[in-house]
């Protein structure tokens, strides 16, 4: 399958799950996850219309997309992994969505670096719903303060909440956990999804879900 037969079939499902669920069609953001991947193959799925992608690292993505940018108008880059308080600046200038604000410092140091650029990425809070030890993300116990915190002492607007199930567990109560904490923040966006699941996702009221392997293939 070619770049824009896989995207074409993702959009499709996504469309069937949101009719499914009763849904607006469009109501999902589809983030091409193109972490690991190189330009040459992320251009194929430029070129079939997605213009949403998501990275992990802010220097993997600093030394792929500014090329990429400046070849075709209209990129939506999100950072999906952690950001360390220290790849601030970088992030803030980089990207237009940051899904990872887990604790305190991090909060602080994109206040900052917004202040200082005139910048301002939308934010969403990263929740632990399992509760892993090696997983980033915030205790669900204390997400809905943390919200508050960022709006309160950070000055930060967060316009939702992100998830990433254990791999091991059936992802539906993480997702309606991550809905259930949405509702109590007074917070409207929903990161949640994968390649394996992000039909469910929607089907919970996803407004992103990111999506890698069933786009871009497997990573070597």
């Amino acid at each position: 399958m070619t770049a824009a037969t896989r995207l074409a079939d993702i959009r499709h499902r996504i469309a069937r799950a949101e009719r499914t669920a009763g849904r607006p069609e469009g109501a999902t953001t589809l983030v091409a996850v193109s972490k690991t991947f190189p330009v040459e193959e992320i251009r194929p799925v430029i070129e079939a219309g997605q213009r949403v992608f998501g990275e992990n690292r802010v220097q993997e993505a600093a030394a792929k997309w500014p090329l990429l940018r400046a070849e075709t108008d209209g990129i939506e880059l999100h950072l999906i992994g952690p950001l360390q308080s220290n790849k601030a600046a970088e992030a803030v200038a980089l990207f237009d969505v940051i899904h990872t604000v887990d604790r305190d410092k991090i909060a602080a140091a994109i206040a900052a670096e917004a202040a200082r650029q005139g910048r301002r990425p939308r934010l969403f809070v990263q929740v632990n719903t399992g509760l892993e030890p090696q997983k980033a993300g915030i205790d669900p116990r204390e997400a809905v303060a943390f919200v508050e915190r960022c709006r309160s002492v950070h000055g930060l607007a967060i316009e939702g909440l992100m998830c990433i199930p254990p791999a091991e567990d059936a992802p539906a109560p993480h997702f309606a956990l991550l809905a259930k904490l949405a509702r109590a923040a007074s917070v409207e966006g929903l990161s949640m999804g994968m390649s394996s699941d992000f039909e469910i996702a929607v089907g919970q009221g996803a407004t992103h879900v990111r999506v890698g392997s069933a786009l871009f293939g497997h990573r070597g």
